[in-house]
């Protein structure tokens, strides 16, 4: 039975795509929203959890975040998970809230911002190549076990590539629409 699937490829390289839509939009352009916190993950009991599911994240001002942990005892874990996640947030603890005070964007803020997104980007390319990777492995194996011919082989490591340079080009411009809204231009 052949291994090469190139709607499971599909399926990977699109989900890499809407990984990197997601933490983009993790990513504050002047606005307190709750997805900012989406990328940052908590070592608690052992394991690392995302922090929405050690605490309630919710967004009572415009320029304020509200982190409100479960467990007092997770509340420094927490506190140091934002610290260390690189969005600039700097929290407060009252009690067992966390308040994040959203601060403006400086142009330093922006390019870094910036800077960070385009580390998103490069992590979901990344995720694409191996993707690509595995399909062409799959299809060299499915070529020595005589599955396919090696025309097949090669017409379908093409269509693999297009399909891998169109999720590149839909990465690069979900990136650079992220960068314009970051930016202000």
């Amino acid at each position: 039975m052949a291994q090469f699937d190139k709607a499971d490829l599909e399926r990977r390289m699109k989900g890499a795509v809407e990984s990197l839509k997601g933490d983009l939009s993790g990513l504050r352009t002047g606005r307190a929203n709750t997805a900012l916190l989406d990328p940052v993950t908590v070592e608690v009991y052992g394991a690392n959890m995302p922090l929405n599911q050690v605490a309630t994240v919710s967004a009572p001002e415009p320029r304020l975040l509200s982190v409100q942990v479960w467990d007092k005892s997770n509340l420094t874990p927490v506190e140091k998970a934002i610290r260390s996640a690189g969005l600039g947030l700097n929290p407060i603890a009252d009690g067992q809230t966390l308040r994040l005070p959203i601060p403006d964007l400086t142009e330093e803020r922006r390019k870094e911002l910036a800077k960070l997104a385009g580390q998103y980007a490069e992590k979901a390319r990344v995720a694409v190549r191996n993707v690509r990777r595995d399909g062409m492995d799959s299809l060299k194996t499915d070529e020595k076990k005589g599955e396919i011919s090696e025309d097949e082989r090669k017409r379908s490591e093409t269509e693999v590539q297009k399909l891998t340079d169109s999720t590149i080009a839909d990465i690069d411009a979900a990136l650079a629409h992220k960068e314009k809204e970051i930016l202000g231009q």
